[in-house]
Formats: structure tokens, sequence, C-alpha cells
């Protein structure tokens, strides 16, 4: 009899054991977004830019070519293209781009963009200060939209001995729209927003 409540309460900490693993796993997999978003947002890892609410205090005589990329998921009806392909940009100075969508279709679409920008390692130093990316945008039959993005690259660039070894003359923004579905009950009016 001792031998098996011996067994009986080594199964129930083996158990609890389990069960502790497996909320903590589930702990960490349901953070694993939001932590990993946040670690790219703060050191541009994998293309990820940084957010300003102003314009940079420092513009150098230095210019870096930009280029933009226009992407759709595979299936996605929309048109999308950048109104320009490259633009020269004095470090530090404000620029600001527009891209175009258009929906071919007969009936509204909604889409939210995501983006990057590569070399990866520019990616904290590519500043945005507003941009229409991770905003649902929903157009409407035969619409075309233009939708800007406002940015400057970092001064601090030219100090970071990587960047400068490589000997980068381009920076690409790349954004790709992906479908996102229109919320269930959105009033006809809201549809037509952007």
């Amino acid at each position: 009899m001792i031998r098996w409540w011996r067994n009986l309460d080594g199964a129930r900490r083996t158990l609890t054991g389990l069960v502790g693993v497996i909320l903590v796993m589930g702990a960490l997999a349901w953070a694993a977004i939001p932590l990993y978003d946040l670690f790219c947002r703060v050191t541009g890892f994998g293309g990820t830019t940084r957010v300003a609410e102003s314009e940079s205090d420092l513009i150098l005589d230095q210019t870096i070519q930009i280029r933009f990329d226009a992407n759709t998921e595979r299936g996605f009806p929309w048109e999308f293209r950048p109104l320009e392909r490259t633009m020269p940009l004095r470090i530090g100075e404000t620029g600001i781009a527009f891209y175009e969508a258009y929906n071919p279709t007969d009936q509204p679409i909604a889409g939210t963009a995501s983006y990057n920008v590569t070399p990866y390692s520019t990616g904290s130093y590519f500043i945005k200060i507003a941009c229409f990316c991770f905003t649902m945008q929903v157009l409407q039959p035969g619409e075309r939209v233009q939708m800007p993005v406002t940015f400057y690259v970092d001064p601090e660039i030219v100090n970071d001995p990587d960047v400068i070894a490589s000997g980068l003359n381009t920076i690409t923004l790349s954004y790709t729209f992906h479908p996102t579905e229109i919320p269930a009950g959105t009033p006809a009016a809201e549809v037509g927003t952007n």
C-alpha cells in the first residue's frame, strides 16, 4: 500500500510539472508575437523601421537613393504600385512618396499593408513619420487612391561601421498589401472611407 501511495504521489508531481510546462509554453507562445514585434521595432531587425513624431534636426550633404517597391499577396485583386520608383534624398532630409492602389473589381475590398526595408541593417535608420501601413484601407469598386508615406534616413547611419563597410547607396522600402475582412456590421458609409 505504501509503495502505491508513493507512486501516486510521484505521478501527481509529474502531472503538476507537465501542466506547469504546458502553461509556461502557452504563455510564451501567446507573448511571442508582441515581444518579437517590439524587438524588431527597437532594433530594426528584419528591416523593421522606426517611427518618429517629427523631422530630423540634422540634414547631411550626403545623399542616398531610396527605392520603392509594391506587392500584393497572391490572389489579392488590387493593383498596387509606387508613383515613383526611386528618389535621391539627403540623409536626414524628410521625403514624401506616394503609392497608388486600385480596386478593379465590382465590390468593396479591404486591405492592410505590411512593410520592411532592405538591406535589413538599415531598418533602425529608416524613420517613418507618417504611413498607411497597418491601417485597414477599403476601396470601393473602381476606386483609385494615392497613399503617402513620410520618412527620413537617420544621420546616425553614417556612424555605423557595418553600413559604411558595405558601401550602401540604396535603401529599398517595400510594402505588401494583404486582404482584410471588413468587420461585420460596418455601416456602408464607413466601408467607403480610407
